[in-house]
């Protein structure tokens, strides 16, 4: 039987963009945090979420949860995060 190998790589072509202009303080700022439903995610989120507002005086958490880590997460996620005007969003990756 002949054996195929599939690149699990993403090659597809992009247009260089530039990175958004990084924050001058997190002070008074309102940051989302996407769970991406990942087993320890939530652990992770609890302790940013208090360092965030503990040392850098972040106003406001805004969590979301995706469904499944299997997945993009559905717009309705992501409407959340926008609607709440965040000033910058960090996504949960965890095992």
């Amino acid at each position: 039987m002949k054996t195929i190998l599939v690149n699990p790589l993403d090659e597809t072509p992009r247009a260089a963009g530039r990175p958004a202009p990084r924050l001058d303080s997190l002070a008074g700022k309102t940051i989302g945090l996407l769970d991406i439903s990942k087993w320890g995610g939530g652990f992770f989120l609890d302790h940013l979420e208090k360092a965030f507002k503990d040392r850098y005086g972040v106003e406001q958490i805004v969590r979301v949860m995706k469904p499944t880590f299997t997945k993009p997460a559905p717009d309705a996620a992501l409407d959340q995060l926008v609607k709440a005007e965040c000033a910058a969003v960090i996504e949960a990756l965890a095992d």
